[in-house]
């Protein structure tokens, strides 16, 4: 079973203006002669963190990490009172990488990702599959309604009806037949104690839903005030646009990364981001090996999980 990689900080980081008014945060660790591998975060809007520098063998890959458009270190940030996300979506965030890219002089990285890095890294490969060594995904979610409804508009209640109450909570009884609309409302209200309870009632439900048991330091780190609205706001403006994507894109187009090495990796029982989307994704990239872990959440920190994702990056290191 293996572990996280040995702490490390990084050699460099910068901030790079990528147009619109947005400057994104960046760093690189471990070895700068090594082979690039860029990680993507989850959200839409989780930000980037120590730990995702540590799936990867740091005296065989140079490490690039990012925080997208509006969270984490960038800026602007999304939780400000007037925040503007009109120039946040998917295809400014996969333009992005690739400013990145180019900058950092990279002809050719791996791409990691789960939950939505899993969206980003499908959508920024399918898009530059010959800038792509190698693709390792987890916890596959691709803004499909039926994917989105499962999980904010009642599905996954049946597994967990009393955190569902605290979902609830904020939202008026009659708007309550769509959520992520009435939410739309609540997180850009002009009274910060709607924006922010709002906020915390939206990350509160996702931080205790992605691991098989509660991690308590997961729940206080998202529901961190600013954190926490930058966060909702930022997940349910690509929720209500369902990424900006064709109905089925991401999994329709999975045929151009046939030539492309890539590991999928799944937990059973992922309430975040269920199992059937990982599954349409293997039939059609049957190419990609499929990890089915038996006794995994969402979390890339469940141990079984990591233990796959890093077996891929070692396997990939050479």
């Amino acid at each position: 079973m293996r572990t996280f990689y040995p702490e490390l900080e990084p050699y460099e980081t910068g901030m790079l203006e990528v147009g619109d008014g947005q400057t994104i945060y960046w760093e690189a660790s471990g070895n700068p002669d090594g082979k690039p591998a860029v990680y993507l975060h989850g959200g839409p809007g989780g930000g980037s963190s120590p730990q995702q520098r540590r799936v990867f063998d740091p005296a065989k890959y140079r490490i690039i990490l990012f925080d997208q458009r509006g969270c984490g270190k960038s800026t602007p940030h999304a939780s400000a009172a007037d925040a503007d996300l009109s120039t946040n979506t998917t295809w400014h965030l996969v333009a992005d990488i690739e400013r990145l890219r180019e900058h950092l002089g990279i002809d050719r990285w791996q791409v990691c990702g789960g939950s939505w890095g899993s969206s980003l890294g499908l959508a920024y490969a399918e898009t530059h599959p010959e800038r792509v060594t190698e693709i390792i995904l987890r916890g596959i979610f691709t803004l499909r309604p039926v994917e989105l409804d499962w999980f904010y508009e009642g599905g996954a209640a049946a597994i967990y009806p009393d955190l569902w109450e605290g979902f609830l909570a904020p939202v008026p009884v009659e708007e309550r037949g769509k959520l992520i609309e009435a939410y739309g409302r609540l997180l850009h209200d002009p009274d910060r104690y709607v924006r922010e309870r709002a906020g915390v009632a939206w990350s509160t439900w996702e931080s205790s839903t992605i691991t098989l048991l509660q991690q308590p330091a997961t729940i206080a780190r998202f529901t961190e005030p600013d954190f926490a609205v930058a966060f909702a706001r930022i997940e349910n403006h690509y929720f209500r646009n369902l990424g900006w994507f064709e109905p089925g894109q991401l999994i329709r187009d999975a045929g151009r990364l046939s030539e492309i090495p890539g590991v999928i990796v799944q937990g059973r029982y992922d309430m975040c981001t269920p199992a059937f989307t990982a599954w349409e994704l293997h039939k059609n990239w049957p190419e990609a090996d499929f990890r089915m872990i038996p006794d995994a959440g969402h979390s890339f920190e469940e141990p079984g999980n990591l233990d796959a994702i890093i077996e891929a990056t070692d396997r990939f290191a050479d």
